[in-house]
């Protein structure tokens, strides 16, 4: 049995080409033009080369225009999106986005499928998933199981006090440090020979992991500003020039937070309140740890930019998923506090949650402050265009969690220990989503509309037609009406067999009554010692647009491999995927269920 891995693909000399797994080869050989041709033919692709090609056909117009130099023909991106384009200022290139964003055509999906694991879970030598080998060696096994799409949880950089949720970052715009791959900075001279501790396997030891990628960061960024060759310094400094002001609060914001070692609500007053002569004194003062953040995010959007572009070389679209709401301690807070409802001090008036209901008698409590919906407003949702145009610039597709809060938004006096005395406010509605594609075009998103969902909710969703989402795992299948069985599935579907926030398939299979079992045997008719195999078939045979499996579904793995415990603080977000699970023979069986159901 063959695995793919880091170490199962050698690279040649010239780091041009690659050595793929047995098959693999011939199935790149036999199967690329036929695999280009299906990605041309969906329309979410078509959308996404499309706006590429007027960017950058646009950008090597001004440019020759100018008396420019040009890189590359027309067309041909050499760059990644808010990347240095010499002659080209950020505003123009702005404005040439949001033109090119303009609708082209319908955003409606056709069948692909996919598989959900997260950057973090990737294997490899550093603790936690990378975006160099790890990464790519992924996208290969996805290229030979012929699945299109690699949906992830929220990228930011993640705060340890808050259990390194990937839903409760430092900002709404950054990337995550952990996951910038350190053999890429070794490669560049920047960074010796790593004398990795041994870490664990399948799971994510995150203070030990933090503690010996922060100390080689570091070490790579003295390097880089030692050794760096005269272009890389250019095109970080032009990098941070064209970023935009979040670059800028982010930097400073994870710079303070390391002086004061806490949180920005309990710094002084005068850097919590933003003094404007005291920042200018803290960026004097703090200026090295600033560039060094700055620093951290130019590699990391490097990083990112080549993985997706390898990834759509193969044919494999990138699924990223949104937060509805940003954590306190987040630079996003800080830098705009009258976009939330805080008090005099600073602190949030309301947080967000859900009210009581048959799972919990006292609701759940999610703590991030809520948002100030008409302060956005009158700013014509300005932090929401960014926010939008930012998850473009990375994702082909992303999903919006906990959509209903853009219809109406449950929000707990920040002074209660339980959400039983919420209210429900209305939210932005149609305002907003008209605003962003206004600017930006139809957007390529995947709403998460599971819970108590409203009309009011279910009518946002379709006045934009939107995919809704249904999770096998949450299904009654002993009623083919109810929204999450195979049976009720629509072509506006996006179908997943569990969720980041659910049982494992194996381990809800053990947990359903002999009924529901029963039940579900009719509908699959399948055998019980296969359940996760026999819920790919299927829902991927079901009229759902997208379908997804969690990579512990693939690999039919129990509870003790959840990734998440709603309502519980520790120990998640720590599963790993071993090297050697991922095989040829798990790759070709579920491209075998792909072709048959014409999702390959």
């Amino acid at each position: 049995m063959h695995s793919i891995g880091p170490e199962w693909r050698e690279e040649i000399d010239d780091s041009t080409k690659t050595q793929y797994p047995a098959g693999q080869d011939r199935r790149a050989d036999e199967q690329g033009p036929q695999r280009d041709q299906k990605r041309a033919d969906r329309p979410l692709a078509r959308h996404v080369d499309e706006f590429g090609r007027c960017v950058e056909e646009t950008v090597h117009q001004l440019r020759e225009k100018r008396g420019h130099a040009t890189t590359s023909q027309p067309g041909h991106l050499d760059a990644w999106p808010g990347h240095s384009r010499p002659g080209v200022s950020r505003r123009e290139r702005d404005s040439l986005s949001r033109e090119c964003r303009q609708p082209t055509g319908s955003m409606a999906f056709e069948k692909q499928s996919g598989v959900f694991l997260h950057v973090s879970s990737l294997p490899g030598p550093d603790g936690i998933g990378t975006l160099g080998a790890p990464a790519e060696t992924f996208v290969d096994f996805l290229a030979t199981a012929e699945q299109s799409l690699w949906q992830t949880c929220p990228i930011g950089p993640t705060d340890p006090d808050v259990g390194n949720s990937p839903y409760s970052a430092y900002s709404a715009r950054a990337g995550n440090p952990l996951f910038i791959d350190l053999d890429a900075l070794v490669d560049r001279g920047w960074l010796a020979d790593l004398d990795r501790p041994g870490f664990d396997e399948r799971e994510v030891e995150y203070d030990r992991v933090d503690a010996f990628k922060q100390e080689a960061l570091r070490d790579a960024f003295a390097g880089f500003e030692a050794d760096a060759e005269p272009a890389a310094k250019t095109d970080f400094e032009t990098y941070c020039g064209e970023a935009g002001d979040w670059l800028e609060e982010y930097a400073l914001f994870r710079a303070l937070n390391d002086h004061f070692d806490g949180e920005w609500v309990e710094w002084p007053a005068e850097a919590k309140h933003r003094d404007p002569d005291a920042l200018d004194r803290y960026r004097e003062e703090l200026a090295e740890e600033i560039r060094f953040r700055k620093f951290l995010q130019w590699v990391f959007e490097t990083q990112w930019q080549a993985l997706r572009s390898y990834a759509d070389d193969r044919g494999v679209s990138l699924v990223g998923d949104m937060p509805i709401y940003v954590g306190t301690n987040s630079a996003d807070v800080w830098a705009n506090p009258e976009l939330f409802k805080l008090d005099e001090d600073l602190e949030p008036a309301y947080v967000a949650g859900v009210p009581p209901d048959e799972f919990s008698e006292t609701g759940q409590l999610w703590g991030m402050p809520v948002y100030d919906w008409a302060a956005h407003a009158e700013d014509e949702y300005e932090w929401w265009l960014q926010r939008f145009e930012g998850l473009l610039d990375r994702f082909d597709v992303f999903r919006i969690d906990h959509f209903k809060g853009f219809e109406s938004f449950y929000q707990i006096p920040a002074d209660h220990d339980t959400a039983v005395d919420g209210e429900w406010v209305t939210g932005p509605g149609e305002a907003l989503f008209q605003t962003v594609e206004a600017e930006l075009g139809e957007l390529p998103i995947i709403v998460e509309d599971l819970g108590h969902i409203t009309e009011e909710t279910r009518a946002l969703r379709d006045a934009f037609e939107f995919p809704g989402m249904s999770v096998a795992a949450m299904a009654d299948w002993c009623d083919p009406s109810q929204g999450h069985h195979p049976a009720s599935y629509t072509e506006n579907t996006v179908a997943y067999a569990s969720t980041h926030d659910t049982d494992t398939v194996p381990g809800w299979y053990a947990s359903l009554s002999d009924a529901q079992r029963e039940c579900l045997h009719d509908v699959v008719d399948g055998n019980s010692d296969d359940p996760h195999w026999n819920i790919v078939e299927t829902i991927w045979a079901s009229e759902a647009v997208l379908t997804l499996v969690q990579c512990q579904d693939l690999l039919g793995l129990g509870t003790a491999h959840r990734f998440n415990f709603p309502g519980t603080a520790e120990g998640n977000w720590e599963w790993r995927v071993l090297p050697s699970e991922l095989t040829d023979d798990v790759a070709e069986r579920l491209a075998a269920v792909s072709r048959r159901t014409d999702r390959a």
